[in-house]
């Protein structure tokens, strides 16, 4: 039974989209809630997954869906006129948004999520710091990349080294946390710096380069960091290698 001021549309084998009238979220928040949630039950009766699309300007129209416990799922780009649309969808299977398990996931589908970087900061006993020159970029860096889904940023550091370099470098404490803000293309993002320690010289003749992704590696002292990385790299560098002797503190962009 299609609620009032809803329409269910079955879309393909086992999955139906869902919408609703204007008056329907002009109405009082938990009342349009209660109408769209009951559409979804009873559409989830005879389809094992039910979407809604919505716009993305349309702020109550994205929590109405939210809270009759739709997981937001992405954004389709240039999908209706060329515009965007939000797509959220719940499945047969999903755990009851009364139970906690349904209820953090559902959670988790919406809420804010950074991109996590993990990177080692690793020394010769001159104090010079081992920086990376990358196949994908022209500034060099310090070892270490992105984080993935369920790692820890410390164990994605010590795995990148690993990886990219060849070397096993102990898991170090944290020196650094440095937030970097949206840049060419890139979202927010957070940096972790470990403690990679203090590394003989003669660490380069170990070194087993992931060629697709290192071109060189070289130790550096603060000034040829300073003309060899792009500024913010540069200053995070800085601030970890006073991190080291000071203890850990905390930057944005390296400042």
């Amino acid at each position: 039974m299609t609620e009032p001021g809803t329409s269910v549309e079955t879309i393909a084998d086992g999955i139906a989209r869902i919408t609703w009238a204007l008056h329907v979220q002009e109405r009082d928040f938990r009342e349009a809630v209660d109408v769209v949630s009951l559409a979804v039950s009873s559409a989830l009766r005879d389809h094992g997954r039910v979407e809604v699309l919505v716009d993305p300007e349309d702020v109550v129209a994205q929590r109405v869906a939210t809270w009759s416990g739709l997981h937001r799922e992405g954004v389709l780009r240039g999908y209706h006129g060329g515009t965007d649309r939000i797509l959220y969808a719940r499945l047969s299977s999903d755990a009851p948004v009364t139970e906690p398990v349904g209820f953090r996931s559902l959670l988790n589908s919406f809420l804010p999520r950074k991109r996590a970087i993990g990177q080692v900061l690793v020394r010769d006993p001159a104090g010079r710091v081992l920086l990376c020159q990358l196949t994908y970029k022209k500034d060099w860096d310090l070892p270490g990349g992105v984080v993935e889904v369920g790692e820890s940023p410390q164990l994605a550091a010590v795995r990148e080294a690993e990886e990219e370099l060849g070397l096993e470098i102990p898991r170090g404490d944290l020196l650094l946390t440095d937030w970097l803000p949206p840049w060419g293309g890139w979202d927010d993002a957070i940096c972790l710096v470990f403690d990679g320690g203090v590394l003989p010289v003669d660490v380069l003749d170990r070194i087993v380069r992931e060629e697709r992704e290192i071109r060189s590696v070289a130790w550096c002292t603060p000034e040829e960091v300073a003309e060899r990385a792009a500024d913010f790299t540069a200053r995070r560098i800085s601030a970890a290698l006073a991190a080291a002797t000071e203890g850990p503190t905390y930057t944005e962009s390296g400042r």
